[in-house]
């Protein structure tokens, strides 16, 4: 039976010398996209060579990367790629593994947080009232269009209770609005 993992959790697959790529946890051949969708969706995997029992992993990452980058997905500028190739045979050159995979760990993490900063900055804060407040104007031009000639006619929806009291001046403001898009209905009607 084949062996599915290397005892760490990393799924096996095989590289046969005809290019193709086989999948011991589920007995199935794969494309190099399928490795690229288990990356994207962190699955742990370690591509052998078939024959030698080489870990190749570290040449099929990068042909994966060849495949994105020539089908448009351009995520490398040409400056980057060009300061890389020119640090090998560097004497910096085993420093540089570590900067840049301690550099992607700090970017995923600030990307984490910028994530959970804006779920959370549009959940109950300032934003979500300024939302309700552009839906509820929305509702209300929908509604100004329900007695006009040749438009669909829309169920009124239930007015929301405001979260708080509107002030006179954004009153005035709404009310400003509401009669611009009146007069913007009035001169597509006739």
């Amino acid at each position: 039976m084949a062996k599915t993992s290397d005892g760490s959790g990393s799924v096996i697959i095989k590289k046969y010398a005809n290019r193709r790529l086989y999948n011991t946890e589920t007995s199935s051949y794969i494309t190099l996209e399928h490795l690229a969708q288990m990356t994207r969706e962190g699955r742990d995997f370690k591509v052998i060579d078939a024959k030698s029992e080489e870990d190749i992993t570290h040449n099929v990452l990068t042909q994966i990367i060849m495949e994105e980058e020539n089908r448009g997905q351009t995520m490398l500028p040409v400056s980057f790629l060009r300061q890389l190739i020119s640090l090998y045979g560097d004497s910096m050159q085993s420093m540089v593994p570590q900067y840049l995979e301690a550099s992607m760990d700090a970017f995923r993490r600030n990307q984490n947080q910028f994530r959970a900063a804006m779920e959370g900055a549009f959940a109950g804060g300032p934003f979500a009232e300024i939302a309700k407040r552009n839906m509820d104007m929305l509702e209300a031009a929908a509604a100004a269009f329900k007695g006009i000639p040749g438009t669909a006619t829309a169920k009124p929806a239930a007015p929301a209770a405001p979260a708080t009291a509107p002030s006179s001046d954004d009153l005035a403001a709404l009310k400003e609005q509401l009669a611009s898009l009146q007069s913007k209905i009035d001169k597509l009607v006739q």
